[in-house]
């Protein structure tokens, strides 16, 4: 793998927060997941059936990954850069659905909300517009951003005509199908826009960048 050009690498101290961000994000899911088993709801298909949830901790995951190669001024692969960049998307409509269209729902403390709904996805879009070694991504992979949520809605409409349990209540059945359509269309144009302005920040000028 090779090493990036010393102007174009994350200083340390960004590559140490984006690692202790990531771990923080996953002690916090843990954390929320923990207060459900303990009151015996311990399904974990339940828990992280939630978008937020599944982003969040994906998310987490890589920008741990993207740290720890910081650290070592290594190039990120060309799957974990498009990765990262389809995480911020994906935050960004996880906040902005959150606290426009569901706020204050779910069983979490508020704080947890909180972290995971406002400040994580700030601090992820803060970090990729300004970081020196982001990614400049490609528009040819714009389209990498889909297949992640489709599945995740798929999967979700599924449960909820089976068995009957869905993670947000714009997306039950008994709401109807042209309801369920124009939640899942919005959505889905959101999450383009979303990407579309994360691979216009890959492009700005205002840090130096690398190729893809």
């Amino acid at each position: 793998m090779q090493s990036l050009p010393a102007s174009a690498r994350a200083d340390p101290r960004r590559a140490l927060g984006r690692i202790v961000v990531g771990a923080a994000v996953l002690a916090v899911i843990s954390y929320a997941y923990a207060l459900r088993v303990a009151v015996g709801d311990a399904n974990p298909f339940d828990f992280f059936g939630y978008f937020t949830n599944q982003t969040s901790a994906l998310t987490a995951a890589v920008l741990i990954v993207v740290g720890l190669l910081a650290t070592n001024g290594r190039r990120v692969p060309r799957v974990l850069t498009v990765a990262w960049g389809v995480g911020v998307a994906c935050l960004i409509v996880v906040a902005v659905v959150y606290n426009g269209l569901v706020p204050g729902t779910g069983s979490a403390p508020p704080w947890v909300s909180v972290v995971l709904h406002a400040v994580f996805p700030a601090l992820v879009v803060v970090d990729f517009a300004t970081a020196p070694d982001r990614p400049e991504l490609p528009w040819t992979r714009l389209w990498w951003v889909l297949p992640y949520p489709l599945l995740w809605v798929a999967v979700v409409l599924l449960r909820g005509a089976t068995d009957g349990w869905v993670p947000y209540g714009f997306l039950l059945p008994e709401r109807g199908l042209t309801s369920l359509v124009l939640h899942v269309s919005g959505i889905l144009v959101l999450l383009l826009a979303a990407a579309t302005g994360v691979w216009s920040l890959s492009r700005a000028r205002w840090a130096p960048r690398r190729p893809s």
